[in-house]
C-alpha cells in the first residue's frame, strides 16, 4: 500500500468532458508552454478539477492529484524515508514524483495545507523550478514538460487560510465561476443523464439555492452537486427527493435551511 496520497493517472484514453467559458483552455496552454505554474480560483465544484484533468489529457501529460488539508506536512509532499523489511529506504512524495515523471500535478484547495507546506512549492513555481529534498540531500530539476497547479476557493478565505503574496505571485491566475445557464444546463443534461428540460430546471433550482448565500447557507448547490441530483433522478428517484437528499441535506445541516432550500425545489418541480 503506498503510504502518499496523489498516484501518477496517466492521460485517459478519452477526453474528459469539459465545456470551456472563456480563454481557459488558450491561457493554460500557454502557460504550460512558458512553464509558468496556474492557479485556479473558484467556487467548490464549479469545474476546477475536471478543467485540469481534461488539460493534461490534451498537453497528453499525467497528472497528480493532491487533495491539500491541514495535517499535510512537507514531507508528505516531497518524500521521507521509511522502514520496510528492516531496511530504511527513501520513497518519493506525490509533489517528487511528478517532477520526475514530467506529470502536472495539481495541489487541490493549497490553503488547507500548513503554511510551511506551501513554501516547500516556492522553488518549483518561480524561474528555478527546483524541488529541494533536504533529507535526501538531492536538488530535482523539473524537466520542459513538468507543469504546476494550485487551486482554492476565496469564498473559504480568512486571516487563517489565506495564499500569501509570496506564493501567489509566483502563478498565472485563472478565475472560476459557475458556468452561464445554458451552458451550465447542457453539463448537467450530459453529466446527469437527464432530459434539457429536467436539467433546465435542475439549473433554475441551483440558482435560486445560490442567492441564499450569506443568508445562512455558506454556499448553494454547485453545479456538481447538480448533477449528482441529475443522477439520482435519471436513476428514477423523484425530483424533489433528489434535490432534497443531494442538494438541500448537502449543503447544510439547519432544519429551516433544508426547509426553505426544500421550497425553493418545489417550485421548479
Amino acid at each position: 500500500m503506498d503510504e502518499f496520497p496523489g498516484a501518477i493517472a496517466p492521460p485517459p484514453a478519452e477526453a474528459p468532458y469539459y465545456e470551456p467559458v472563456g480563454d481557459e483552455v488558450a491561457v493554460f496552454e500557454a502557460a504550460w508552454r512558458s512553464r509558468l505554474p496556474v492557479l485556479l480560483k473558484g467556487p467548490t465544484g464549479c469545474g476546477k478539477t475536471r478543467f485540469v484533468e481534461h488539460m493534461a489529457w490534451r498537453l497528453g501529460r499525467p497528472l497528480v492529484t493532491v487533495s491539500c488539508h491541514e495535517d499535510l506536512t512537507a514531507s508528505d509532499l516531497v518524500g521521507r524515508y521509511l522502514v520496510r523489511g528492516g531496511e530504511t529506504t527513501w520513497v518519493d512524495g506525490p509533489l517528487a514524483r511528478a517532477v520526475r515523471a514530467g506529470a502536472i500535478c495539481y495541489l487541490d484547495e493549497i490553503v488547507e495545507a500548513r503554511k510551511d507546506t506551501t513554501v516547500v512549492i516556492h522553488p518549483l513555481a518561480d524561474d528555478r523550478r527546483l524541488l529541494p529534498m533536504e533529507k535526501r540531500g538531492e536538488l530535482l530539476q523539473a524537466p520542459p514538460e513538468f507543469g504546476l497547479v494550485i487551486s482554492y476557493n476565496p469564498g473559504y478565505q480568512s486571516v487563517l487560510k489565506d495564499l500569501k503574496q509570496s506564493t501567489r505571485q509566483r502563478f498565472v491566475a485563472l478565475e472560476f465561476d459557475y458556468p452561464p445557464e445554458p451552458l451550465e444546463a447542457r453539463i448537467v443534461e450530459r453529466e446527469g443523464g437527464v432530459d434539457a428540460e429536467t436539467a433546465a430546471r435542475l439549473v433554475r433550482f441551483g440558482r435560486m439555492t445560490r442567492n441564499l448565500r450569506g443568508q445562512g447557507l455558506e454556499e448553494g448547490a454547485s453545479t456538481r452537486l447538480l448533477v449528482h441530483t441529475a443522477r439520482l433522478i435519471a436513476a428514477g428517484i423523484p425530483p424533489r427527493a433528489a434535490c432534497r437528499a443531494a442538494v438541500a441535506r448537502a449543503v447544510t445541516d439547519d432544519a429551516e435551511l433544508v426547509a426553505a432550500v426544500e421550497e425553493l425545489a418545489g417550485t421548479v418541480f
